[in-house]
């Protein structure tokens, strides 16, 4: 038996491939819609793919399955459990088979047994492997979004993130009642997830890639607790904000989301066409990092490094109607249309590199545009006074843990929706964890014509180090 671990460190999405080596037989376990390393993976190995499953239906990035059940041929294995709101809509456009609990499959010599393991969502199951050549019982569970390392799958995310209202405390029930069930199989057994660290499927994933039963059995927080309704508020209770593409996630993934045939480059913008997208006050996306863009940028063009978080940033606020455009470095384009790919951005229209920016002067006599970056000493005192209005764009949790005084809480995700709560002429200074959040905020304030906007630098760190003053929930620090 051969078993590979394939790890997208920008949607901390795991996903696997396992093989039959004595019949050439594979299957792909939650793909992700970058197919071609699975491909060559199967290739290296000599191994063809001849099955697909997934254990869900996901929320945070666009599933492989369809697109390598064209490109393959193979089998997908879909889950029936679960109500009509959650059944696959794309089976019958492939070969597909759906599975309930207790059903089984073989890929080569390997046995794959379904265990329903709702909760998180209704349809979700888990996957028994048994490599039947040596053993007659599985020697691990793919869990999905079910069982993480040192966590478990949030039950709130239909209602948070899809809009399906009344389903957060049943699906807690749903999961407590799914662990029970869980905690019988043997300790010995391999635990192979589906996320790890940074994802906003848990709240306290572990970054280790892979558990066994017996380890989360002893040590994870869930398997703690026996009275089912401290279970429920303790799994509800500071789950972080679930991006707003999420709910686009679960359409896309429920409907089938369109074939790519590979990753297709959007156009390259002349300097002409790049300065009137600026005059029609189209979305432009500066991927350069937050000091470079605050050097000078395009006016209105909103800034989103091209880190590990771009992903999650810009399903928060890119629509997915609207073409958008890049600028971005040549060698980064591949990677940057890849990670919106990821999460079904496809309506790239264009890009353009940094050095396309000169154009913009050159063709309008207009400087580009700077982004004011303060410290806390320079806005200490017209914060303390009231006189500076403080934006902080932190998680609910961590503005719970600790604020600037007089300090409004607007998550990042959500700041094009409440601009109405923002003062129109009093100066407004933007403040995260330690400046990255808060410079793509600033960017957005300012894009809408917010002109007295600064972000501070450090962010709430700085401010602390500093030992200024700091509000808590029960009061002043």
């Amino acid at each position: 038996m051969l078993l590979r671990y394939f790890y997208d460190d920008k949607l901390a999405h795991a996903s696997y491939l396992v093989g039959c080596q004595a019949t050439g037989d594979a299957m792909v376990i939650d793909p992700g819609r970058n197919i071609e390393q699975y491909i060559a993976a199967a290739e290296k190995e000599g191994l063809r793919i001849s099955a697909i499953t997934e254990t869900h239906i996901h929320a945070d990035f666009v599933s492989g399955t369809l697109e390598l059940a064209h490109r393959t041929g193979a089998t997908a294995y879909l889950s029936d459990e679960g109500d009509e709101n959650w059944k696959y809509q794309f089976a019958d456009r492939i070969k597909s088979v759906l599975v309930k609990d207790g059903d089984e499959w073989k890929v080569g010599n390997l046995r794959i047994q379904v265990m329903h393991t709702p909760g998180h969502t209704p349809e979700h199951i888990s996957l028994l492997l048994t490599d039947t050549a040596a053993a007659a019982e599985p020697m691990g569970i793919f869990t999905g979004d079910f069982v993480f390392v040192g966590d478990v799958g949030r039950p709130d995310l239909l209602e948070e993130a899809a809009g399906i209202a009344g389903t957060a405390e049943p699906g807690a029930r749903q999961l407590y009642r799914s662990l029970q069930r869980f905690a019988q199989l043997p300790d010995y057994l391999q635990v192979w997830p589906a996320h790890g660290a940074g994802s906003a499927c848990g709240k306290a994933l572990g970054a280790v890639p892979s558990s066994t039963v017996g380890y989360e059995k002893r040590f994870g927080w869930a398997f703690q607790v026996e009275d089912e309704e401290e279970f429920v508020g303790m799994v509800l209770a500071d789950q972080p904000e679930a991006p707003r593409y999420f709910a686009m996630m679960k359409k896309l993934n429920k409907e089938g989301p369109p074939l790519l045939n590979g990753c297709p480059l959007p156009p390259r913008l002349t300097g002409h066409k790049l300065v009137e997208l600026v005059k029609q006050e189209a979305i432009i996306v500066d991927t350069r990092e937050s000091a470079a863009f605050a050097t000078g940028y395009l006016p209105g063009s909103w800034n989103i490094p091209l880190t590990s978080s771009f992903v999650t940033y810009a399903g928060w606020l890119l629509d997915y109607e609207t073409p958008f455009y890049l600028i971005v470095d040549e060698a980064n384009l591949l990677t940057a249309v890849r990670m919106l790919y990821s999460i079904g951005l496809d309506n790239v229209a264009g890009y353009a590199t940094p050095e396309a920016l000169e154009f913009w002067t050159r063709e309008t006599g207009q400087e580009l545009c700077i982004m004011p970056h303060v410290t806390p000493q320079q806005v200490k005192e017209g914060v303390l006074k009231g006189e500076i209005q403080v934006v902080d764009v932190r998680g609910a949790t961590e503005f719970k843990e600790g604020h600037l005084p007089n300090a409004v809480n607007i998550p990042l995700g959500y700041v094009l929706e409440r601009l109405n709560e923002l003062p129109v002429h009093q100066p407004i200074v933007v403040n995260c964890q330690t400046g990255v959040r808060s410079a793509i905020a600033a960017s957005l304030l300012r894009g809408v014509g917010m002109d007295k906007v600064l972000n501070l630098r450090g962010g709430f760190v700085e401010w602390a180090t500093e030992g200024l003053p700091i509000e808590r929930e029960n009061g002043h620090g």
